[in-house]
């Protein structure tokens, strides 16, 4: 483990995502039995990842199955099948007529059902996609934790929620966590902030409890704020901050 002294508290987020090596692991894990705040550091990492992790997960739509059985409903059914009757007169007529009604009935339910497998082919497509989505957001945020330059800075915001933002300036990234956030009002979100020179530029969106990767350039920013804001956010803040927290150098 090459690491001055002064360095060696900034390992806690590659600990905590075991990107070190067997040796340093065993260094580090010597250094966490007489460093308290890096073993905070490494705790709130560790549940930092598991809320990461679950957000990954991809649970089949709510109406998934309603719509199935919605379309399945929709698909003529053939007539079953009866033993032949007696012969009568107009038995010719009758095989003539039955036998378009049942190919009109199996064209029908095969174009239902083209069209039910066509839909749950796009409802793959989408799932699909958000999963890569997720791991790259994933990916992302896991390459912040564990830069060998990570900061970390804690803070409270004005509504009650713990806060904490770990920035990287070889990743030019930063990622912001939440513990504690209130809803937001029907018809409102929460609106990150990066601060450049006094200017608030928009950093992304949080909604709920959970960790963000923020949005913009994160090396040149010397604070994060949070706002709550109209829905689908603003260009500039328009409420008080309830949140101003400053990068460390």
């Amino acid at each position: 483990m090459n690491q001055h002294a002064s360095d060696v508290h900034g390992l806690a987020a590659p600990y905590a995502l075991d990107a070190l090596d067997p040796a340093e692991r065993a260094q580090y894990a010597a250094h966490l039995a007489a460093c308290e705040a890096c073993r905070q550091d490494v705790a709130d990492f560790r549940a930092t990842a598991a809320r990461l992790a679950a957000s990954v997960a991809q649970a089949a739509p709510d109406l998934m199955k309603e719509r199935t059985l919605a379309a399945v409903d929709h698909v003529r059914q053939l007539p079953p099948r009866v033993p032949a009757a007696a012969p009568v007169p107009l038995r010719g007529v009758l095989r003539r007529k039955a036998l378009p009604m049942a190919l009109a009935a199996s064209l029908a339910a095969a174009a239902s059902l083209a069209g039910l497998a066509a839909w749950q082919h796009q409802e793959k497509q989408q799932l699909e996609q958000r999963a890569r989505q997720s791991e790259q957001r994933l990916d992302a945020v896991s390459g912040v934790l564990a830069a060998p330059d990570a900061r970390t800075v804690h803070g409270r915001a004005g509504n009650g929620a713990l806060t904490s933002v770990v920035a990287s300036d070889l990743r030019n990234r930063a990622v912001f966590t939440a513990t504690g956030l209130p809803a937001p009002p029907a018809g409102r979100t929460y609106q990150l902030w990066l601060d450049h020179d006094g200017t608030m530029r928009p950093a992304g969106f949080i909604r709920q409890d959970g960790t963000v990767l923020l949005d913009g350039d994160a090396a040149g920013a010397a604070a994060v704020g949070l706002t709550l804001e109209p829905a689908g956010g603003s260009p500039q803040p328009t409420t008080a901050p309830l949140l101003l927290m400053a990068l460390p150098a």
